[in-house]
């Protein structure tokens, strides 16, 4: 909007602004470091204030020396505001409008000191640049060093409500936008109608995140409750937050280098911010997240998490934090889970208690989800271990073994804390369970000074039953465990043998009758193949159960072995809760009596031990 018809009339000299009309100034108005030599009369026919001050001050001297420090907009608006009072030719803009309709209003410039007055012509001028997306973004930009006076005259709640209703209708943008660009995208990449620029080709969702992140914090966090107040998707107010704060903190800034090709902007056009104003951030950042499972990515939670902690942000936040993350573990990556120690205490190289409360917190959120379907337990393990074996929970399982794999070569980890974390995951979670072996087995390696009890506690936390042949295989020549739990390996993996072996004679024999029985059929039918032998699947078999064979002794001679280093036959009595009858000690040794076959009852026995002792 241009206001005045005249030409030019003001010129600085120094730090003084001069009048070039020809008539000695009779008034100085002193701002900041700036002085203004004008004339009376041109500024009290527009402004009640500067006419009272004027009356007030003595015509002693030959001059009146006004001071206006407090002027909203300072120098640069007082200049505008007497060009309007002579009549020189200006030109209101977005950026200039606010701090000028700020100064008219502390001057009273009203409609009772002239017709067609500055208020009048700034009010005027505002509405229209609430029009336009750009030039509301810039009005509102410009608030932030007048706020006290702005928010007399409710601009900033104006613009910001302005800004909303374009967010929530996209058509009632009439400015260029785009997720890439802010606003200043050339008029190429717009569709036009008669000249008049319309909406962008293509724009997403987030057309308008780059924009409003160059907004300071308190002006943003009012646009972001106001967008939630307009109902804007929850999704679409996350994804503002993540790309708001990853902005602002360089440290989650830095996670953006392989995802966001814009990421290098970041840093390039803002300075970095101070700790304090970090840590402000970031709570305010998750303070303003929706409650929503799943609003924002696991990987960017954990990564507030981490910046948090080491800014030293407030409970409130982290426990917030810890919160949104176990609601969603499942989707965590283990690199992002060593959450590096940095208590008063620094006891452990990884804060293991943060993510004891992230898992506690998903089981809680986990067993809801089962208990709102299901009230019997066992149905419940059935559908979550068995029909969904790459579910949630079994997800979990595997992120907090291969944890526990990496926490335990610490040796301040203690006993307690392991155990625990452990112990939380479920017997029914894990398919196999090698990862909570392989995290036991590197825990034995490195505190050695564990006693047996506390061991063989350890050891529980794993089932015998529930490792894979390459794990027995080790565990039975695992000198760091326990001979009790090694007896229980070697036992199982016969079991499993032995029901193998059984299963495919079982297999086999049925194969054989139906062979015989289509056999027949064919002969009888005239369908049958003298040239082709009936009994090709039941050789397979027998070559399968040959295999087994070679495994199951295999492993006997593994087995003997290890009796020899540990102690032999007796030892596995004994701990088997058998009991050898002594040698008179007047009698000569005797020949090693000839190897004797175990009876049924005894075989029995000894299962019943080892699902004991599991």
């Amino acid at each position: 909007m241009k206001l005045g018809s005249k030409s030019e009339m003001f010129y600085l000299y120094g730090q003084s602004w001069l009048c070039s009309t020809g008539l000695p100034s009779d008034v100085i108005i002193e701002i900041g470091d700036s002085s203004f030599h004008l004339h009376k009369f041109p500024l009290i026919s527009r402004s009640k204030v500067l006419e009272n001050l004027m009356k007030e001050i003595s015509s002693e001297h030959e001059k009146s020396v006004l001071e206006l420090h407090d002027l909203p907009g300072g120098a640069k608006a007082f200049l505008l505001v007497a060009k309007f009072c002579y009549g020189v030719k200006m030109e209101l803009t977005a950026l200039n409008v606010v701090g000028l309709r700020c100064a008219a209003e502390y001057l009273q410039m009203t409609e009772s000191y002239g017709e067609g007055n500055l208020i009048m012509h700034t009010e005027n001028f505002l509405n229209h640049v609430f029009s336009y997306w750009s030039d509301t973004l810039q009005a509102l930009k410009t608030c932030e060093k007048i706020l006290p006076f702005a928010e007399e005259l409710h601009i900033p709640s104006r613009s910001i409500h302005s800004l909303v209703l374009k967010v929530a209708d996209q058509s009632l943008v009439s400015f260029p936008v785009s997720s890439t660009q802010s606003v200043t995208q050339s008029l190429e990449d717009m569709e036009m109608w008669n000249g008049i620029g319309l909406t962008p080709k293509t724009s997403g969702e987030d057309w308008w995140f780059e924009d409003v992140s160059s907004l300071s914090l308190p002006l943003y966090k009012r646009f972001i409750q106001n967008a939630s107040a307009r109902q804007i998707k929850p999704k679409r107010i996350a994804e503002s937050l993540v790309y708001y704060a990853k902005k602002h903190i360089p440290s989650l800034g830095s996670q953006t280098s392989s995802q966001n090709g814009n990421s290098s902007s970041f840093k390039s056009s803002l300075s970095t911010p101070s700790e304090a104003d970090q840590r402000n951030l970031i709570e305010e950042i998750v303070e303003l997240l929706p409650n929503e499972k799943g609003i924002a990515a696991t990987k960017f939670l954990l990564g507030c998490l981490r910046t948090a902690m080491a800014l030293y942000a407030n409970s409130s936040c982290c426990a917030s934090l810890e919160k949104k993350i176990g609601a969603q573990l499942d989707e965590a990556d283990l690199e992002d889970l060593l959450i590096p120690n940095i208590g008063y205490s620094m006891e452990t190289l990884h804060d293991i208690d943060c993510v004891q409360r992230m898992l506690d917190h998903f089981m809680i959120v986990e067993h809801g989800v089962i208990d709102s379907t299901s009230n019997d337990i066992e149905e419940e393990r059935r559908i979550v271990g068995g029909s969904q074996p790459h579910g949630p929970m079994a997800k979990v399982a595997n992120l907090i073994d291969s944890y526990l794999a990496e926490v335990a070569p610490d040796v301040n980890v203690k006993f307690d804390k392991f155990q625990s974390l452990a112990a939380v995951i479920p017997d029914y979670a894990r398919t196999l369970d090698d990862g909570i072996y392989r995290a036991i087995d590197i825990f034995l390696k490195n505190h050695q000074w564990l006693t047996d009890s506390e061991k063989e506690q350890i050891c529980r936390l794993m089932n015998c039953q529930k490792l894979s042949l390459e794990a027995s295989t080790h565990a039975a020549q695992n000198e760091r465990l326990p001979l009790r739990v090694v007896v229980q390996v070697l036992f199982f993996e016969q079991l499993k043998l032995r029901t193998s072996i059984a299963g495919w004679f079982f297999s086999s024999d049925n194969v054989d009758n139906s062979q015989n029985q289509n056999a027949n059929l064919a002969l009888i039918r005239n369908e049958g193949n003298t040239q082709q032998n009936p009994v090709l699947a039941f050789d397979d078999m027998k070559e399968k159960v040959a295999e087994l064979e070679k495994e199951c002794l295999s492993m006997k001679q593994d087995l003997e072995k290890m009796m020899k280093s540990k102690g032999g036959w007796n030892m596995i009595l004994k701990k088997l809760g058998c009991k050898l009858v002594p040698k008179p000690s007047n009698t000569k040794v005797s020949k090693p009596c000839k190897k004797s076959k175990i009876s049924p009852t005894s075989a029995a026995q000894m299962e019943e031990k080892a699902m004991e002792v599991n």
